[in-house]
């Protein structure tokens, strides 16, 4: 997916899998026919689609496969107390400054001298913006009444650690892994979904022994690296990038981020941290509750590490539909037909595993079969039925949103009870009986599902 090859004039990778996403019912902006809001963005019916297959594939590799992992699910409001022991209150923050020539605001840190927009030296004086969004309990609206939405998902599991402690009994190491809405007031954001005030987060929070942190640290590098080559990510697009010392935050000891080259560049899918004990020891602080971890046969107590994998759903959802876009030529083909668009995620990621396609929609008989076929597929796949084009275009359609199968009903199907079944990424043909469809599917999804 890199530009390297782009010629003027045409389409970059990341402007045709924009162009996917809306034509076919992934990504709309949001708002849209109010003019849309910057920054914000509805998942479509196959975005939808695919966003829950990928928390699935996510909460099962991380929770169900594991023996030391539970889940949590925190409200998004919490107390104002907690914004404050995490730290987010006072250091959450940008400096800004405003261009007087073009009036574009940006983030200090980030300026080289020339504003970036019109090439003018002339700025205001940086001010402090934090970064969390406010709002208000109640119906009045005074001092009292403000809390925020959440930044991360994370302070969540560290409020619940004796709650979790107290209900499961669990022993170090243990995780807790949570999927959740977090809201960051960003003042840049951009590149589609990768940056949005909005968003979606897959965290863990993985508590360990002081000693034990170091080699927890890295085997998490690892089996989340191995996550998204699992799921089909091509293992060129990806890599591994260690923190330096002058970019770790104040509590991590250390952070590998797993990056994804883009078609806008390399940039962050997810940060493995290891945030020490500083996490439990602050809310202990500020609450006024004991935190500390008992070890019941050394009878010690202490604060445990903790080891962070924190990855976007959004970005994971980008990075996904980019990697899978592809073009190819069709050999043998009719002119109009000669190439095609494919959309090759994997079968756990697929929106829609089969489609059922009657050749003739003016044959009563074919359309009742095809749409008998469709409902007994869909007691174990996800399935449509479509008859709004001819075969061709339905195939076309089917693989840009990266359909596995097609399931053709023709006129022969009458006679001989056989259908025919179309593989998405060979395009290869196969007659299969109706009574047999099913355990046929079901055979081809059984591997690397």
């Amino acid at each position: 997916m890199s530009n390297n090859n782009s010629t003027a004039g045409q389409p970059t990778g990341m402007e045709k899998v924009v162009s996917l996403c809306k034509r076919r019912g992934f990504i709309f902006q949001s708002s849209e026919i109010y003019g849309g809001l910057a920054s914000a963005w509805d998942y479509g019916p196959f975005g939808a689609e695919l966003k829950r297959n990928l928390k699935n594939a996510w909460w099962r590799s991380v929770v169900h496969e594991r023996d030391d992992m539970v889940g949590l699910d925190a409200a998004i409001l919490m107390h104002p107390d907690t914004w404050k022991a995490s730290g987010h209150a006072e250091n959450f923050i940008d400096i800004l400054v405003d261009c007087k020539k073009c009036k574009k605001r940006f983030r200090k840190d980030h300026l080289k001298g020339k504003c970036p927009e019109c090439g003018a030296n002339d700025f205001t004086e940086g001010r402090a913006f934090n970064l969390m969004m406010k709002t208000s309990l109640g119906a009045v609206e005074d001092q009292g009444s403000v809390t925020y939405m959440r930044p991360e998902t994370a302070q969540g599991i560290f409020v619940n650690f004796s709650n979790i402690l107290d209900t499961t009994h669990r022993k170090l190491p243990f995780g807790v892994a949570q999927i959740g809405k977090a809201f960051r007031n960003e003042i840049t954001p951009g590149n589609y979904t990768f940056r949005t005030r909005e968003f979606e987060q897959m965290e863990i929070e993985y508590f360990t022994k002081p000693d034990d942190a170091d080699k927890c640290h890295e085997d998490w590098v690892q089996k989340r690296f191995q996550w998204y080559l699992d799921l089909g990510i091509k293992k060129e697009n990806l890599r591994l990038r260690p923190h330096g010392k002058d970019e770790l935050a104040h509590y991590a000891k250390a952070c590998t981020d797993i990056e994804y080259n883009f078609p806008f560049g390399w940039s962050e899918l997810e940060g493995i941290a290891n945030r020490t004990d500083f996490d439990l020891k602050q809310h202990a602080q500020f609450s006024g509750k004991d935190l500390q971890y008992h070890d019941k046969v050394t009878n010690e107590k202490f604060f445990p590490f903790i080891i962070e994998p924190s990855g976007g759903v959004d970005r994971a959802a980008l990075a996904f539909l980019a990697d899978a876009y592809h073009e190819e030529k069709v050999e043998g083909s009719a002119k109009e037909d000669a190439s095609r668009v494919v959309l090759r995620l994997s079968k756990a990621l697929a929106p829609t595993k089969v489609a059922v396609l009657p050749l003739l929609k003016n044959r009563p008989e074919i359309v009742a079969l095809a749409k008998k076929i469709k409902q007994e597929l869909q007691k174990e796949f996800v399935a449509v039925y479509d008859d709004s084009a001819a075969i061709g275009k339905l195939y076309r359609r089917q693989d840009e949103v990266g359909t596995f199968y097609c399931v053709t009903v023709d006129v022969q199907s009458l006679e001989d009870k056989q259908v025919t079944v179309r593989d998405r990424d060979t395009m290869k043909q196969e007659r299969v009986p109706v009574d047999n469809i099913r355990k046929y599917l079901t055979e081809k999804f059984s591997v690397n599902l």
